[in-house]
């Protein structure tokens, strides 16, 4: 076993943890006050659900064998005959533990799922949320993981799908689940009609710079070693996502008129979902290039929930499904190493496409399911009045204190006479 890459895929798979409660809460900044508590949740359950059914289930099916293209076997079902000697072959040859791979795919399976709760912010039932995923990811997410890492289709094609760390798996494969979600649930209350601004910024600010510093592990860990390429990707997810983050800053100045905080923190997250897929194949201008044009893309794609009518309330399908069919169609012409050209991008087109169909077509009836039977929706009069106190029985802000001391406090009954209309009104 080498212990060097051994060890450094897990803290990649720390680094990659450290993402969903990023996540968590550049969501949750993103929200009305009123329903921050229940945004966090959502991302954070997936920690929870997610995990457990990986050891139970998703490693097996979608690194165990291969069963037809579509999905693997149950050989390893509950890890069934891993140990802490067993062992296998990174991309350099190299064994490392496969408790320690198994680790960091599982936390890839746990950001995936809680990356689709931003689209149906503010309106689901937390208990159909907990439900959705696990079904989700073992519908889903396990079959198209194998497709592209477990030996599946798509890295049967000639050439083979390049998506380094998971543009199709991960980004399209969530965007596109969420926007099947969205439809079946429908619009929030007050959508196109009342403001429905973030409540929050710094708290983006901090979860988009937690979900910026996780992802070179995330990238830079999907090389399953120490080398060249692992560099490479790291330098080049740097630089994207500084593109993009500028990118989408120019579009929004010219089209909106302001440089936004909120614009900065999405152009980023923009940058790192298309060099995802591509870090590891391009050189940096091509990181470069990458970067700017999904920054600007996505700025673009976020506007199209108003005009077509689709309420995505975090832009989950404007961020994540157009960075990530940008990214991985973008390296079949930039792929460096005689890898990129035209046979190249028509695998990476077939890759894209087959996902968003696939996962599209089976998160929409999941979704319709849980809604005709144990119903998908909060109450329109929780949603109103805020989903945080109706589904959770706590709220993230308590100003009640504050507020009390104020009004009760000794100030008021030593007032003056003279002053006790103004004290009134103070308390008042």
């Amino acid at each position: 076993m080498n212990g060097t890459d051994t060890g450094f895929v897990l803290i990649s798979a720390a680094l990659v943890m450290l993402m969903t409660p990023g996540l968590a809460l550049f969501y949750g900044g993103m929200v009305r006050s009123k329903s921050v508590l229940n945004m966090l949740m959502m991302s954070f359950i997936s920690l929870g659900i997610v995990s457990v059914l990986w050891v139970l289930y998703g490693h097996s099916l979608a690194f165990s064998g291969d069963a037809g293209g579509f999905i693997g076997n149950l050989d390893m079902i509950g890890l069934k005959g891993v140990n802490a000697d067993s062992t296998m072959e990174n991309f350099a040859g190299e064994k490392i533990s496969l408790f320690a791979f198994s680790l960091f795919q599982m936390l890839f399976a746990v950001i995936t799922a809680a990356l689709m709760s931003g689209a149906l912010a503010d309106r689901v039932k937390f208990s159909s949320w907990m439900v959705f995923i696990g079904a989700w990811v073992t519908v889903v997410y396990f079959p198209v993981a194998h497709w592209v890492w477990g030996g599946g289709w798509l890295s049967q094609l000639d050439p083979a799908v390049i998506d380094f760390a998971g543009g199709t798996a991960v980004h399209i494969n969530a965007g596109i689940g969420a926007l099947a979600a969205v439809l079946v649930v429908g619009k929030r209350v007050g959508f196109k009609k009342d403001p429905m601004r973030p409540h929050n910024l710094p708290l983006v600010l901090l979860g988009t710079g937690l979900l910026w510093f996780g992802w070179f592990g995330f990238n830079a860990g999907s090389e399953l070693g120490v080398d060249g390429t692992t560099g490479l990707m790291a330098f080049n997810t740097q630089i994207a996502t500084a593109a993009a983050m500028i990118g989408w800053l120019v579009y929004e100045r010219i089209r909106h008129g302001a440089f936004t905080t909120l614009g900065a923190c999405s152009g980023a997250v923009a940058g790192l979902v298309a060099i995802t897929p591509s870090g590891g194949s391009v050189n940096a201008f091509g990181a470069l290039l990458i970067g700017v044009v999904a920054g600007a893309l996505c700025s673009w794609a976020v506007s199209l929930k108003y005009k077509l009518g689709y309420d995505d309330s975090l832009d989950v399908v404007g961020v994540h499904l157009v960075g990530g069919v940008i990214g991985t169609l973008m390296v079949g012409f930039l792929a460096i190493g005689g890898v990129g050209g035209g046979s190249q991008f028509l695998s990476q087109a077939i890759g894209a496409f087959s996902v968003m169909g696939y996962t599209f077509v089976v998160t929409y009836i999941l979704a319709l399911v849980i809604k005709k039977t144990i119903g998908f929706r909060a109450t329109e009069d929780d949603e109103v009045s805020g989903i945080d106190q109706a589904l959770h029985a706590e709220t993230a802000y308590d100003f009640s204190g504050a507020a009390g001391s104020h009004m009760s406090g000794s100030t008021a009954s030593t007032t003056p006479a003279k002053s006790s209309d103004a004290a009134k009104k103070v308390e008042a």
